[in-house]
């Protein structure tokens, strides 16, 4: 156990030439790699399981011999109640409302509450984010105090608040008739909470901006996952937009200033997380996006997706002992409590804000009210927190908002060209 303590501890220090953060590396428990192997035991847990049953109930052809009260809901789970539809273009998203007798400052108030409320939902739950996952709580003039450790509790609170914001709102508006096998859902869901935790674990190895900037460039990972589960093709100006925004993140992060602070530093570890942020946020995108042949609204898979997610971190915490931990944590900080509160909210009330904006005013619009976020939240980021950016650096991060916006304006190009396309040839599928 030593022995394996001391390696733990030790890779870090091996991959990046460092030393170790003692606040981070209060033992060989703390080492992220090991939660990590620790958490996905407790998803597995309740994944072989639910996988065991599902294949014999497929065996077993349950659809006919099945009976008795258990059988709508085995039927839900397993087999769903409708067959796929056509999958359109951009089947991910509502169709969008077009506007009919609207005045033009309705319209511009309406993009305006759009854009105040992902501006503020999403500006706050970075800042929040960065607090959370970096600051100590409780520390005074003679204690220093306690750091907040346990990523899975903040993503289990984002998902319990989002599952239930999303749950009223299917109750309380009417939504097409649900197809989809409920079990199908728990793919999208796994990924997300791993991506999830891997974004909230890498603060505390690398500065929020280099976080922001890595987002920022998903999109290349996005077209590789597109190529590998969706089979899709892409464009010239896809793969340019793809190289610029390699070469603004490379100029950021090989960027280096004087007197960067251990807190700002971007190890190894910070980067091995990053990664897993991005691939396993890839494959939730895409897998959504296949699961969207079924009819079915987006509030409709947000509550199927954090169904699984409640399930599967609830799990994981009360199998390591963690919630009650997490909970005694709480209620030692009320600050703390505040701030994980404010942060679940946030979390919820931006992805409604998504939904309307992309069904008033299409997905093209959204994206550049969510690019001006990310650079917004950069510079907060900066004012608060006091991270400094370079010269290369910030030329790195205007080549990849630069990227952004030309690819937001190469799409609508596209997009008005497809529909004067004439009937039988389609455009080439997007990202």
């Amino acid at each position: 156990r030593f022995c394996l303590s001391l390696v733990l501890a030790s890779l870090p220090t091996m991959a990046t030439g460092e030393e170790i953060v003692p606040a981070l590396q209060d033992s060989w428990g703390d080492f992220w790699l090991f939660r990590f192997f620790v958490n996905a035991a407790g998803y597995a847990s309740i994944v072989v399981p639910g996988f065991l049953l599902i294949q014999y109930f497929k065996r077993r052809n349950y659809l006919e011999t099945g009976r008795g009260i258990c059988f709508p809901v085995i039927k839900s789970c397993v087999f769903g109640s409708e067959v796929k539809s056509v999958h359109q273009d951009d089947g991910s998203l509502p169709l969008r409302a077009e506007p009919t007798e609207s005045s033009t400052a309705r319209q511009v108030f309406k993009l305006l509450f759009c854009a105040a409320g992902l501006q503020a939902s999403y500006l706050t739950w970075g800042v929040l984010q960065e607090r959370v996952m970096t600051r100590t709580y409780g520390a005074t003039e003679t204690d220093p105090g306690e750091k907040f450790k346990d990523s899975q509790f903040l993503v289990f609170m984002n998902r319990i608040l989002a599952f239930t914001v999303a749950g009223l709102y299917c109750a309380l508006t009417k939504q097409p008739r649900h197809g989809a096998p409920m079990y199908k859902y728990s793919f999208a869901s796994l990924s997300n909470i791993l991506s999830s935790w891997c974004q909230y674990e890498a603060l505390k190895y690398i500065s929020f901006p280099t976080q922001v900037l890595a987002k920022a460039s998903k999109v290349i990972p996005v077209m590789m996952m597109g190529k590998l589960v969706s089979r899709k093709s892409y464009e010239y100006w896809e793969y340019l937009t793809a190289a610029l925004i390699s070469v603004g993140v490379s100029m950021f992060l090989l960027s280096s200033g004087p007197n960067r602070t251990v807190s700002t530093v971007t190890t190894f570890s910070g980067i091995v997380l990053l990664a897993g942020y991005i691939i396993f946020d890839s494959f939730t995108s895409n897998w959504q996006d296949a699961l969207f042949t079924y009819k079915m609204s987006p509030v409709q898979m947000m509550f199927g997706v954090n169904v699984f997610s409640c399930l599967f971190t609830v799990g994981s915490l009360l199998e390591q002992g963690a919630l009650l931990e997490s909970l005694r944590f709480m209620a030692r900080h009320s600050e703390f409590t505040a701030h994980a509160v404010l942060l679940s909210v946030c979390s919820a009330c931006g992805q409604l804000f998504i939904f309307y904006t992309i069904n008033q005013f299409g997905a093209a619009v959204f994206t550049i009210i969510m690019t001006l976020r990310q650079a917004f939240a950069i510079l907060l980021s900066c004012l608060i927190y006091g991270h400094t950016v370079t010269v290369v650096g910030g030329l790195g991060i205007a080549v990849v908002f630069m990227a952004l916006f030309l690819r937001v304006y190469a799409r609508s190009r596209m997009k008005k060209r497809s529909k004067k396309l004439p009937p039988g040839e389609t455009p080439v599928q997007k990202v």
